[in-house]
């Protein structure tokens, strides 16, 4: 009988340290591998073809192109990829911000090894493993009281909530635009009028926005 194929497992951890440490613990142990450590976001969207990991452990405060922005990059060309984070930082915009760009589930950085591992596993059977600070947050998030309208200020139209909405659903420019039967062009447009009047500038970026000032519903 064939052994069973490991759980090829990509890190992108711009801390050579930590890096190591982590391809030494996957790589050590029974049932997984390491196919790929990378510094950046930049190295890791060049290198994963020849990866071809399963699953990504993605730190958040990379050098160049974020994480939260990578994990957007790496699930639009890599769709059956699973990005897992694994960061210092445990605010709600971040946290909101990667889970709504693909991310599967969110880690502090000194999970133990065993957990890590274990959360690695949980991953890959559909689950979406969480640090118990981080899954306390989120939790506390959807019980505090929902303001009873948008926050003021911001003047989106009824078709900028539209979108915007489309957005914090998952969508991306072309299934908002098939959504609206407007054109991508026009779904553009709309969308940088939203990001200048959020001040925000990214998709992540709104979408973490609108979830955390209770913006659409």
């Amino acid at each position: 009988m064939a052994p069973p194929v490991p759980i090829k497992v990509a890190i992108i951890e711009d801390l050579e340290k930590i890096r190591a440490g982590l391809a030494a613990l996957i790589s050590g142990t029974s049932g997984f591998a390491c196919t790929g450590a990378w510094g950046s976001m930049e190295e890791a969207l060049a290198g994963v073809d020849g990866a071809s990991p399963d699953i990504a452990l993605v730190d958040i405060g990379l050098p160049g192109i974020s994480g939260i922005e990578g994990i957007r990059l790496l699930k639009e060309r890599h769709p059956r990829l699973v990005p897992l984070v694994l960061t210092v930082y445990e605010d709600e915009e971040r946290i909101f911000g990667a889970l709504c760009v693909g991310a599967c589930g969110y880690l502090l950085k000194g999970t133990p090894p065993a957990q890590l591992i274990a959360s690695l596993r949980e991953a890959m059977e559909g689950g979406a493993p969480m640090s118990p600070q981080i899954a306390r947050r989120v939790v506390e998030h959807f019980q505090s009281p929902r303001r009873p309208a948008p926050i003021p200020g911001y003047d989106l139209t009824p078709h900028e909530m539209r979108i915007l909405r489309l957005l914090v659903e998952g969508h991306h420019y072309q299934t908002a635009a098939d959504e609206l039967g407007v054109t991508v062009n026009t779904i553009r447009f709309h969308l940088r009028s939203i990001y200048e009047k959020l001040q925000v500038h990214s998709k992540s970026e709104a979408v973490a926005k609108a979830l955390r000032e209770r913006l659409v519903h």
